[in-house]
């Protein structure tokens, strides 16, 4: 075997590393988290995951974004991005800070679903009447909301 194939395999082995050594790092069950979720089992179906504090004032383009996110999102993600048991996880929350799911990870995943990787909810879907700048403006909602409850 030449060095071009064992230089191959090797940058595969250690992306591989990689990948499953940054996921077991954003796992839900981090306790280092800024927002705790109560454990599942002591939760109703569809109650909030996390408790949200909501900023006493939202840019103008966050105040868009509420409005797109409550119309698309909320439905599955709860009130204020604070998930529910059972259906979809929660936004406001230390897995998805802006070091780990840019903006553009939030308009991929509206707009070609998402596998599920962090959570146990099941693969989300594409969200269908919406486009990248709606979602743009459902992000600048959602950051403030983290921002306002500590997680940057």
């Amino acid at each position: 075997m030449n060095n071009t194939y064992k230089a191959i395999i090797a940058v595969f082995v250690l992306g591989g590393l990689g990948f499953y050594w940054t996921a077991r790092q954003a796992s839900p069950e981090d306790t280092s988290a800024s927002i705790q979720p109560a454990a599942p089992s002591a939760l109703a179906s569809n109650a909030p995951i996390v408790d949200v504090a909501v900023p006493a004032e939202l840019s103008a383009d966050a105040r868009m974004g509420q409005r797109g996110f409550e119309a698309k999102c909320a439905s599955c993600h709860g009130t204020h991005a604070a998930g529910q048991t059972g259906v979809a996880p929660p936004l406001v929350h230390k897995i998805y800070e802006p070091n780990h799911h840019s903006d553009v990870a939030f308009v991929l995943a509206a707009k070609n679903g998402v596998r599920a990787h962090h959570w146990q909810f099941g693969n989300m879907p594409p969200v269908d009447g919406v486009t990248n700048a709606d979602v743009m403006l459902i992000a600048r909602y959602i950051r403030e909301l983290q921002q306002e409850n500590g997680i940057f």
